[in-house]
């Protein structure tokens, strides 16, 4: 009776003082930020905690077989000292971050990827802008680019094709209808020089390049004309003559169109573009044999190098999972002076399989033919390339 009395005095003690064992209490949970799905821009948008902005994380990982050049010799394979071929695996990095504002969307782009060829790595920033509205600041593709292929063109391409950093704005006008003014890094699309039977570079550069692009997207397709101006700075040497003739404007001139087309189990689509250049052959094509210049110095005075382009190609949905790409182009060059002149064509084929969404792999065969002029001293030629691809993008 004792003992109970006295446990019934601790009880009446702890109920009265409000004590108890810190076991007993309750533990107040921790404060959880949840990720909140952003469906205003897409898919795969998600709110970046404590913030109002909205990001999108991707990557794709691809490798490549690469066989070089195994056309006409003097070829990769025949060159000792050349890689016969390239082992080449690639890792992207996607970062997509947007907040709405009252003057427009503000958007934050970058795109980067590591490349492992054979022995040696190299970094590149493909992309990296800041965008609000119609205004874009950074490094993007060129204003002046339209068709930039339905292949892989994993070793040559037949079209202009150009990453550059730049500060454009573009106007739209509704029902498809936009115009673009841009500045563009020149040193991206300056070539080279002809100089007494060889080729240099360009003196520094001084003046961005301007393009301007009237385009149209609707069901059917897209179109655009387009326009650049490109500064040629001659200040070189090359076997003891020196070229440091005054500065030429070049310029460019383009126009290109692609149709969308059904009748295949997953459609398809046709394109074609044209351009010309005087001064400005980097808007002809990005994959020109090394001979191409923008200007010739011929002693006295710089001569600019005229281009004409055509080129384009044919993408065919054969089946849900099976698609086949056929592109080619044709440039002539007038090259200032005729030992400067010569003609080159290009043709590339692929076949791509999608077993999953995402997920490809195919192979590439790619030619080019280069007829150069008599009194250049070089001898025709062409190449063959051959790629194996298996690429994943998430």
């Amino acid at each position: 009776m004792t003992r109970f009395a006295v446990l019934g005095a601790i009880t009446g003690l702890v109920a009265t003082t409000g004590y108890a064992f810190s076991a007993d209490l309750p533990i107040a949970p921790e404060p959880v930020d949840y990720v909140r799905i952003c469906d205003a821009y897409g898919a795969r948008f998600y709110y970046i905690p404590g913030t109002e902005t909205c990001l999108r994380v991707g990557g794709r990982v691809r490798t490549e077989f690469r066989v070089r050049n195994f056309g006409e010799a003097e070829n990769a394979w025949g060159d000792r000292d050349s890689d016969g071929y390239q082992w080449r695996s690639r890792g992207y990095l996607y970062l997509d971050a947007r907040t709405a504002t009252e003057f427009g969307t503000l958007r934050a782009y970058i795109e980067s990827y590591i490349t492992q060829t054979n022995n040696t790595s190299s970094t590149t920033l493909e992309r990296a802008y800041i965008q609000w509205g119609g205004l874009l600041a950074g490094r993007n593709g060129s204003n002046f680019d339209f068709f930039t292929g339905y292949g892989f063109d994993a070793q040559i391409e037949s079209y202009s094709d150009r990453k550059t950093n730049q500060a454009a704005y573009t106007f739209g006008f509704g029902n498809g209808f936009n115009a673009t003014l841009a500045f563009e890094d020149n040193a991206e699309r300056a070539t080279s020089i002809g100089l007494n039977g060889g080729t240099v570079s360009y003196g520094g550069t001084r003046i961005p390049d301007v393009i301007g692009a009237l385009g149209v997207t609707q069901s059917w397709g897209q179109a655009q004309i387009m326009g650049a101006l490109h500064q040629v700075y001659p200040n070189a040497s090359y076997n003891g003559v020196t070229c440091n003739g005054e500065d030429e404007l070049g310029w460019a001139i383009g126009a290109g169109v692609e149709v969308k087309f059904s009748g295949l189990a997953n459609g398809g689509s046709v394109a074609l573009q044209a351009a010309y250049t005087d001064g400005a052959s980097g808007y002809g094509t990005t994959g020109w044999n090394s001979r191409i210049t923008d200007a010739v110095w011929n002693g006295s005075s710089t001569q600019t190098t005229k281009t004409f382009n055509i080129f384009g190609g044919v993408r065919l949905g054969l089946t849900d999972t099976i698609q086949t790409n056929i592109e080619g182009g044709y440039h002539t060059v007038e090259g200032g002076t005729a030992a400067y002149d010569f003609t080159q064509w290009s043709a590339t084929a692929n076949m791509v399989w999608e077993p999953v969404e995402g997920f490809i792999m195919g192979p590439e065969i790619q030619y080019r033919d280069v007829d150069f002029s008599n009194s250049s001293g070089l001898s025709d030629g062409y190449e063959l390339y051959g790629t194996l691809r298996v690429q994943r993008t998430f």
